[in-house]
């Protein structure tokens, strides 16, 4: 991961989202950009996974991220606590900012209320309560731009340079980029289906 952070950053990224302790210690030893750092983390009984608790914001501060990004949705967590709690004492232990990746409006309105300091389209199409679409959810970033005072970072399925244009023409601060920088096999697969297809 340090590899392809450094990859990106020489590519032209401004900042790298990155899962974990270990992978942030290793990339910010390498890369001088901003890091946004969330935690994946499976608890039994709860579909959230992104930074669930306080204590995994906290390691991932302490890994050296300069921002930290948590599950927002309205699912329950397994530190029991409701958002504006959650997203107060990431600010206290931590003095980062919080980016809440969130699935819907509603959730994004919720978000910024609380006290978040971006908010991301990052799990719009992932959970029970967010349609799916093909591409990248614009009509959700749309809506957040309109009502958001807070910078909105357009996350989720963006494939091609064309659609991460699209993201910020309709006026998001910053885009995140996933699988088509980081993941080869899936980025061969979309070659490969695509070509399939004309045959």
């Amino acid at each position: 991961m340090a590899a392809m952070a450094r990859a990106a950053a020489l590519g032209g990224a401004v900042g790298i989202r990155s899962n974990g302790p270990d992978d942030i210690t290793a990339i910010r030893a390498v890369v001088d950009l901003p890091l946004i750092g969330i935690y994946k983390v499976v608890f039994p009984g709860y579909e959230i996974y992104i930074t669930p608790t306080v204590e995994h914001a906290r390691q991932v501060a302490q890994a050296g991220a300069d921002i930290i990004a948590l599950d927002a949705t309205q699912r329950p967590h397994p530190d029991r606590l409701g958002i504006r709690e959650r997203i107060r004492l990431v600010h206290l232990e931590t003095e980062h900012p919080v980016m809440a990746d969130i699935a819907t409006l509603e959730e994004g309105l919720l978000a910024e209320d609380a006290g978040a300091d971006l908010v991301a389209t990052t799990l719009s199409g992932y959970t029970d309560n967010s349609p799916k679409p093909e591409g990248p959810d614009f009509e959700l970033l749309e809506n957040l731009v309109e009502r958001l005072e807070v910078p909105v970072i357009a996350e989720g399925r963006i494939a091609t340079p064309e659609q991460a244009k699209s993201a910020i023409d309709i006026g998001a601060f910053a885009v995140v980029v996933g699988s088509a920088i980081t993941r080869p096999q899936w980025i061969t697969q979309q070659f490969v289906r695509r070509i399939q297809s004309v045959r």
